[in-house]
């Protein structure tokens, strides 16, 4: 196994970035997801990690080896990478039984014959397809596929594993399982793990940590937790979970509390900077509880139910749309008194 470092690296297209000065360490046997919109650079990035692309500028290493580096021009290919692929499209050879699929990667390397079949019945009973080998990929559904597309990566061996939205062509129900399918080969393999997904329930379930991508730099590289509690920066705040960012109007900060001016009440907040430089808050719907005699009157716009429960999107007085959560039922129109509770202040730059 081994760990991924990623220094000053950038990567353009006829002239145009989509990658900026990535420097970051992906520590060995972290599941990593790469969040982030279409467009954001996550793609390019495994790309480069994968030795499908060469980096326009900076270094990459996994292990102790250089693997690319644009100063001088030097570029380890795929295939002496030692890196297993996962794609989106499961890239399973049509012709090729399952049994044989997982077993391709061994022929080429040209193992011996006992020790190909040792290898791949055991990446066969590791991802629940013993049933399967000898079926073709046309008789198996996506989830099956996906499982085929896991065993031969993990028959290699490989240092470190790459997933390009693994899970993209799956329904939802399948996917919630497949989840538990990766995280499972994850702690079985202990392999270093890079997961590139646009969908942040995938990540936050799945990822130790994850780095949250935009215009081709890193914003923010944190736990799921962190992420979701302290945002570095808007962007952060309004990308991952749900939520709305309003401005902070004032802000009195003492050795003991930070109190800020938010739609026109003055609450507790949280921060990083003690009270120094925030200039917004993230009302998260656990930020707001419904009173009636709260710190704003808000009318609801829309009720969803979320089973158990259900969410409010509500208007503030002010126009502020906010999102609430509550087990009682309200209907469209009616008054609700709201207290804000200890939101995550930051900074907008």
């Amino acid at each position: 196994m081994a760990d991924i470092s990623l220094s000053s690296v950038g990567k353009t297209f006829a002239g145009a970035p989509a990658l900026s000065d990535i420097t970051t360490r992906f520590e060995d046997g972290e599941f990593i997801a790469l969040l982030g919109p279409s467009g954001c650079g996550k793609t390019t990035l495994l790309r480069l990690l994968a030795g499908f692309e060469m980096p326009s500028a900076g270094q990459i290493g996994i292990g102790r080896r250089t693997m690319a580096d644009a100063g001088s021009g030097a570029m380890v290919p795929p295939e002496r990478r030692n890196i297993g692929f996962v794609f989106q499209s499961y890239a399973l050879w049509p012709h090729m039984s399952v049994r044989r699929n997982i077993a391709y990667p061994l022929e080429i390397r040209r193992l011996a014959r006992a020790q190909i079949a040792e290898q791949t019945e055991a990446a066969l009973a590791a991802t629940g397809l013993g049933a399967y080998a000898g079926r073709m990929p046309s008789e198996l559904s996506g989830g099956q596929r996906q499982r085929v597309a896991l065993a031969r990566c993990l028959v290699s061996d490989p240092d470190a594993v790459l997933l390009d939205e693994p899970l993209a062509n799956l329904d939802v129900a399948l996917r919630a399982s497949m989840q538990g399918v990766f995280t499972d080969f994850h702690r079985r393999t202990g392999a270093t793990m890079v997961y590139v997904t646009h969908d942040q329930a995938e990540a936050m379930a799945m990822a130790d940590r994850i780095a949250v991508l935009d215009r081709g730099t890193i914003q923010q590289f944190d736990t799921p937790q962190t992420l979701y509690e302290r945002p570095r920066n808007r962007f952060v705040a309004e990308f991952v979970g749900r939520g709305t960012v309003v401005p902070v109007q004032a802000v009195e900060a003492t050795d003991s509390a930070v109190h800020a001016q938010v739609l026109g009440a003055r609450i507790a907040v949280q921060s990083g900077r003690n009270g120094g430089g925030i200039d917004h808050v993230c009302l998260r719907p656990e930020n707001l509880t419904i009173t009636e005699t709260g710190d704003l009157r808000a009318r609801v716009a829309r009720v969803t139910y979320l089973g158990g429960k259900y969410l409010l999107e509500t208007v503030a007085d002010c126009g502020t749309r906010l999102l609430a959560e509550t087990r009682a039922k309200f209907d469209v129109g009616a008054q609700l008194g709201l207290t804000i509770t200890t939101p995550w202040a930051f900074s907008e730059d």
